[in-house]
């Protein structure tokens, strides 16, 4: 089980917060997202053609990064400030 959170404005557009994910493990990041959007395909709009950031276990991370049992894994929008 992989415990996925979604951060800032992407929490709001996906109308989640947080949501697990039974996957055969060990997998990547890009598997863990096709698999959100094979369950969500209404969030392919917002999930695909975007930079998402995104961590596993609050260390950031690309998206062939190693996602195993038992993980969390956040997506967020990049950060602008100013």
């Amino acid at each position: 089980m992989v415990q996925v959170l979604f951060f800032a404005q992407l929490r709001e557009q996906l109308k989640t917060d947080q949501l697990q994910l039974d996957l055969a493990t060990p997998c990547t990041l890009g598997d863990v997202q096709t698999k959100l959007l094979e369950l969500n395909p209404h969030w392919e709009n917002i999930m695909q053609g975007r930079t998402l950031l995104a961590a596993i276990n609050q260390d950031m991370v690309s998206s062939d990064a190693i996602v195993n049992n038992n993980d969390e894994v956040a997506f967020f929008p990049p950060v602008t400030g100013g």
